[in-house]
């Protein structure tokens, strides 16, 4: 069964939207859901209904630089050349710092490290990748990670513990060049399971030549969720889009592609 799931895509393309939707679906059927917000573009906790009295009041992990001391031993910007842990503890931080949104699915925001595969030589670094390496390592616990176009949260040492990298691809030439460079970055670092979703389908003739395309990169179609104004209309009112009616179409879809990637 896949349990840990990458989301990734170009900018703009809807991935948080069907991380969003993939993650409160599996917390209606009484799984226990941890969504990962790696984009430093940070929008997830919208996405899956956090009240935004409590979204005001997040802080991105990396920079908590107060915490990150106390857990590796180096103050961020201040340990170049320095000794800070490798190791630090982390599995206390999703009690600590995860934020609830509806059924009963946690967020955790990550905020912004640098460079995938090598990675920064600094103790955020250090402590957001040993902090990826326990989550994933939670055989009991979904977890849904939102990612930016680049894979740069997944590095050597966690790559192996995702079951799936899925990549959001909407009609278009930019996308798909995205996709490509995404699957070469995911073959650098051990991801074997990419699979493609396509989103903002418009009609059967647009899937059908974007499906091509994906099998001309390598990149098998998970699924394909159709264009619907609603989606811009949740974005706007600052609500989950599962929580409007008018984007029932969307969910049904996303709840094809949850189908298809649990089983």
């Amino acid at each position: 069964m896949v349990q840990k799931i990458a989301v990734s895509g170009k900018g703009g393309v809807g991935k948080t939207t069907v991380a969003a939707i993939l993650a409160r679906l599996l917390g209606r059927e009484g799984r226990s859901v941890l969504v990962i917000d790696a984009d430093p573009d940070s929008n997830m906790a919208s996405a899956i209904g956090v009240p935004k009295e409590k979204r005001e009041g997040i802080v991105p992990l990396s920079q908590m630089f107060d915490m990150i001391e106390e857990r590796t031993g180096a103050r961020p910007g201040q340990a170049a050349g320095g000794i800070f842990s490798l190791n630090p503890k982390v599995d206390d931080l999703v009690d600590k710092y995860g934020v609830e949104g509806k059924d009963g699915v946690k967020l955790l925001v990550l905020g912004t490290i640098t460079s995938g595969g090598g990675g920064c030589f600094c103790p955020e670094n250090s402590l957001l990748r040993a902090l990826m390496r326990h989550v994933l390592f939670d055989k009991e616990q979904f977890v849904i990670m939102d990612m930016e176009a680049g894979i740069e949260h997944l590095g050597r040492g966690t790559a192996k513990n995702v079951d799936a990298l899925v990549v959001v691809v909407e009609p278009g030439l930019r996308s798909l060049e995205t996709a490509s460079r995404i699957k070469s970055l995911a073959g650098d670092i051990g991801v074997t399971k990419i699979v493609a979703v396509l989103n903002k389908v418009s009609n059967q003739d647009e899937e059908e030549l974007i499906t091509k395309e994906l099998e001309k990169i390598g990149i098998s179609k998970a699924g394909a969720i159709p264009y619907n104004k609603g989606v811009i209309s949740a974005d706007l009112k600052g609500v989950s889009p599962l929580d409007l009616e008018e984007n029932a179409d969307v969910v049904d879809a996303v709840n094809n592609l949850k189908t298809f990637l649990i089983k």
